[in-house]
């Protein structure tokens, strides 16, 4: 009998869900060719919930998420909800702090035609292989107190020692995987929670001794991202500096359009996501970049389900599409493919291995 995985799907808003929609195509073909059944259970979200339910995380949608084998999220947000009282982003963190995912992961990889497309010199961006790892479920975003009147404002950085040990624990272990080097990057020359930030890392680092470990202050890394970033494997780095950082990082490769997230807890349910948002500007065209998502959906085939293989095969295909230059109008503006042209040349390749 075929393993059958359920998904909470929360296609949200702009072109979130053009691409999931393009993504299930995906996904739904190597199901099929491994023998496994993906069932997806679709919920409004994020500005699509305030419009169905006047809340952007329902209890309805609440109650699947927390009930799930994952969950599978487009992108939330746009100018329709910017005077709403309650903001679609304001859905993606109480569903955040809801699961407990801790540590957001973002790979990213220049290959292919990508590098043409990067900012960066050749030499700079072409063989880029590193990870993000962003702290997710503290820091400014969620510090208290808070408070905003007409003269003045405050924000909160507070962590806690159990908060930062968890993140940095799994990046350690990520680094271990990979190339062995974890770079942790804070402010603890100004800042108290930087402090503690560094006072945690080194006392763990102890117990990864195959880790090449290294430190850098926020503003530093900002540059050494663009200036040396193949010096980089595994970055670990709180809420605030991790969401700055990572969307830095997503243009090396020339667009945001081709950067996945996952974000982990202890036990489950993930989350998976595309790094870039909701792009209200283009929603409808059928232009959007599906290749985000669907790298978000091989890392669910692959942390969730570990159906390893299907995600192999997902990330092997796309791959040789960024190679042969088959992409949408963000990559290839003399020959671009419609985001349903990339899905079914994409899954011809799929087909056809």
């Amino acid at each position: 009998m075929s393993k059958k995985y359920q998904i909470t799907c929360l296609p949200g808003d702009g072109i979130g869900p053009e691409i999931v929609e393009a993504t299930k195509v995906v996904l739904n073909a190597v199901a099929a060719k491994f023998g496994f059944i993906l069932q997806f259970n679709d919920y409004a979200f994020g500005g699509a919930g305030i419009d169905k339910y006047g809340n952007p995380y329902a209890d309805e949608v609440r109650n699947a998420v927390l009930n799930c084998d994952a969950v599978f999220l487009g992108s939330v947000g746009g100018p329709k909800w910017d005077n709403a009282e309650v903001r679609p982003e304001a859905g993606l963190l109480a569903m955040r702090k809801s699961l407990d995912v801790f540590a957001n992961v973002r790979p990213l990889q220049v290959v292919g035609a990508l590098t043409a497309h990067s900012p960066l010199k050749k030499e700079i961006a072409e063989g880029v292989d590193l990870v993000i790892v962003r702290e997710l479920s503290s820091g400014a975003y969620f510090g208290t107190p808070r408070h905003l009147n007409e003269t003045d404002a405050l924000d909160s950085i507070t962590y806690t020692q159990e908060e930062i040990d968890r993140v940095v624990h799994y990046a350690f272990q990520m680094a271990e995987k990979r190339r062995k080097k974890l770079c942790s990057v804070d402010k603890a020359n100004v800042l108290a929670s930087s402090k503690l930030w560094r006072k945690r890392v080194l006392a763990i680092a102890e117990k990864y001794p195959s880790v090449e470990i290294s430190h850098e202050y926020v503003d530093a890394m900002a540059m050494h991202l663009i200036t040396r970033p193949k010096d980089f494997d595994v970055i670990v780095t709180e809420n605030l500096f991790g969401d700055i950082l990572s969307d830095e990082a997503s243009v090396l490769g020339g667009s945001l359009g081709v950067l996945p997230s996952a974000s982990f807890n202890s036990k489950g349910p993930f989350l998976y996501e595309p790094a870039h948002g909701s792009a209200p500007d283009i929603a409808g065209r059928g232009i959007a970049n599906p290749i985000a998502t669907m790298l978000s959906g091989a890392m669910m085939l692959r942390y969730s389900f570990s159906e390893n293989e299907a995600a192999d095969l997902i990330e092997a295909k796309i791959a040789e599409m960024m190679q042969e230059n088959r992409l949408t109008v963000d990559l290839n503006r003399e020959n671009p493919l419609t985001t349903n042209a990339f899905t079914a040349e994409l899954i011809k390749k799929i087909e056809t291995r």
